[in-house]
């Protein structure tokens, strides 16, 4: 299995290109709108100074907005180059056909979805959910199938789901799983995949949240794991204040983050190296317990146990 470094996995080959982005005229960028003066009475009397506010302007705000990002730069063509950077190597995973997976990747709408879903829950103060989680959690997800023996097609469709799975966050961060299989199923239709394997993405896409999610087949368990065990420094943003925020504490407090399968004893054990001067045990369970009885229920899916160590210590 891959270890959570940070590093991403081995980039497609330097002529990936956008096919889609190549047809695509380059849209227009509205220019700068200086804002108007503000109209109507003060709200505080002519004699009394303002209470200072740590608030920016509203215009320097909105040009710093996700919104106005797309608008300015960040379009499909550079989407698919980030994605691209961290992208599964389908290569080494399939061969050389080009399989559905690096057309997603590749895909301009899928891309630019991912990009801005990372932005809108960056803003919301949620660790990184942008292209490295992605690909990593498609990677886990088909290793897990791999390992445990099933057929490529069913290990495919887990790597499938796993990149896709949090698209919906463009959307919503609420019931965001529901949301991403109906973006899914519009990109996996215009790549034609057929009804019965769409289903399968769909189902695992939707139920990957603790809150509302069930393990019910094999691919969706394997996304659960996929996700659930990307706990990781690397997923904490810069500048993010460790001290005040619980989730960016224990994430930055992981140094190492290993999911290992073994299918001969039938197990899948989350191993974590924790710097415990950043944070503990217990405060890993107490924001990711939940998390962690949906990985064992996952695990069962597949016939297997779940187990977790930190930094060498069985912890059940």
């Amino acid at each position: 299995m891959s270890e959570q470094d940070g590093s991403g996995p081995i980039p497609p080959g330097e002529d990936t290109v956008d096919p889609a982005a190549s047809r695509r005229a380059d849209a227009a960028v509205p220019d700068e709108v200086d804002q108007p003066a503000p109209s109507g009475a003060p709200l505080a009397p002519a004699d009394v100074d303002p209470a200072p506010s740590a608030l920016t302007d509203p215009a320097t705000a909105i040009r710093g907005s996700a919104e106005a990002a797309l608008l300015r730069g960040v379009d499909a063509a550079d989407a698919v180059k980030e994605a691209a950077e961290v992208a599964l190597d389908a290569e080494a995973r399939t061969g050389s056909h080009v399989d559905v997976l690096t057309q997603l990747q590749q895909d301009e709408m899928v891309s630019a979805f991912i990009k801005l879903a990372d932005q809108f829950l960056g803003a919301l103060g949620f660790t990184e959910h942008g292209f490295r989680h992605a690909n990593l959690v498609g990677r886990i997800a088909y290793n897990v199938l791999h390992h445990l023996g099933a057929d490529e097609d069913l290990s495919e469709l887990a790597a499938i789901a796993g990149y896709l799975h949090d698209i919906g966050n463009v959307v919503t961060r609420a019931n965001h799983g529901i949301s991403g299989a109906w973006i899914a199923y519009d990109a996996l239709r215009r790549l034609e995949v057929d009804p019965y394997r769409i289903g399968l993405v769909l189902s695992a896409i939707g139920n990957h949240e603790e809150q509302y999610g069930s393990a019910i087949g094999p691919v969706g368990a394997a996304v659960i794991l996929a996700d659930k065990s990307d706990v990781h420094r690397s997923r904490v943003r810069k500048g993010a204040d460790t001290a005040a925020d619980i989730h960016d504490r224990v994430n930055d407090a992981v140094t190492h983050s290993f999911l290992r399968v073994d299918a001969e004893a039938a197990t899948i054990t989350l191993e974590l190296e924790l710097d415990t001067d950043r944070s503990t045990v217990i405060e890993y369970f107490e924001i990711f317990l939940d998390r962690m009885v949906m990985c064992r229920r996952a695990a069962r899916t597949l016939g297997c146990d779940f187990r977790i160590t930190a930094n060498g210590v069985p912890l059940g």
